[in-house]
C-alpha cells in the first residue's frame, strides 16, 4: 500500500496539471547574476504565467538551498554542487581587468599578470572574509594572483566605481564594464589572459518534489536559445 504522503503528492500533482502554473518559487542568487541574467528571464516568464510568484534572495555567500528553504539557486557553473540538476542560463561569462585612462597613462605597462605587483589593484572581500584572487589563463597556462592595493570593497559595483575614479586596476565582469569601455572611460588590459568561461546555471536538488510553477519555469529555461542543444 502506498504511504498517505505519496497519495497526497499524486493528488496534488493532478491538481497542478489541471490548472495553469501557479505558486511561489524561491531563488537564491548572487546579486550581479540576478541583475545580469536572471531578472530578464523572470520578467519574460511572468508575462506568460502571471500566477507564478517569485522571491529572490541575493547574497554573495554560497548556501545550502535545501536547508535554506529555496527551490533553486543561480551560480557560476563551476560552483554548482555535483549532486544538483543544473540548467545553463545566459551566455558565457568573462572577467576582465580594467582601469581608467588617467590611471594607466604614464604608469608601468601591464602586459602579464606578473606586472600587477607594480600597480594598485582594487580588491574585493568576499562574504567568507577572504580576498578574491584574480585568475588568468593563456594557451593552457593558468595563473592565480593574490593582488595588493590600498582599497578593499565588498561589492563588485564599488570595484567599477573606484576604477572610474582613477583608483587603480579592477577585476570585473565584461558585462558590468561594457558601457564604460564603450564610452572610453575605462580601458581593458591583459585581454589575452582573460578568455570567456562557462556562464551561470540555475540548479535544484534531484529528488525534491517540484511544484507546477517551478516546473513551468524549468521548461521555459530549457527552451531558451542558449539551451536548445542542452
Amino acid at each position: 500500500m502506498p504511504a498517505l504522503s505519496e497519495i497526497g503528492l499524486a493528488v496534488e500533482e493532478l491538481h497542478e496539471q489541471a490548472a495553469s502554473p501557479s505558486g511561489l518559487v524561491r531563488i537564491n542568487c548572487d546579486a550581479n547574476a540576478a541583475e545580469q541574467v536572471l531578472m530578464p528571464l523572470l520578467t519574460r516568464f511572468m508575462k506568460l504565467h502571471p500566477a507564478v510568484r517569485f522571491e529572490i534572495k541575493s547574497e554573495g555567500r554560497l548556501v545550502d538551498i535545501a536547508e535554506g528553504g529555496f527551490d533553486c539557486g543561480v551560480r557560476a557553473a563551476e560552483l554548482v554542487p555535483g549532486e544538483m540538476v543544473a540548467i545553463p542560463i545566459g551566455p558565457d561569462q568573462q572577467h576582465i581587468v580594467v582601469a581608467s585612462p588617467a590611471y594607466l597613462d604614464g604608469g608601468p605597462t601591464v602586459e602579464s599578470p606578473s606586472d600587477l605587483g607594480m600597480h594598485q589593484c582594487i580588491q574585493l572581500r568576499m562574504a567568507s572574509g577572504t580576498i578574491y584572487r584574480w585568475e588568468f589563463q593563456r594557451r593552457g597556462e593558468h595563473v592565480v594572483v593574490a593582488t595588493t592595493g590600498n582599497l578593499v570593497v565588498d561589492q563588485s559595483r564599488l570595484l567599477l566605481a573606484a576604477a572610474l575614479d582613477d583608483c587603480g586596476l579592477a577585476y570585473v565582469t565584461r558585462w558590468m564594464a561594457a558601457d564604460a569601455l564603450a564610452g572610453g572611460r575605462l580601458r581593458q588590459v591583459l585581454a589575452e589572459w582573460t578568455p570567456p568561461y562557462p556562464g551561470l546555471c540555475l540548479y535544484y536538488p534531484k529528488h525534491r518534489h517540484i511544484g507546477a510553477g517551478m516546473r513551468a519555469f524549468l521548461d521555459f529555461l530549457r527552451k531558451q536559445p542558449s539551451n536548445s542543444n542542452s
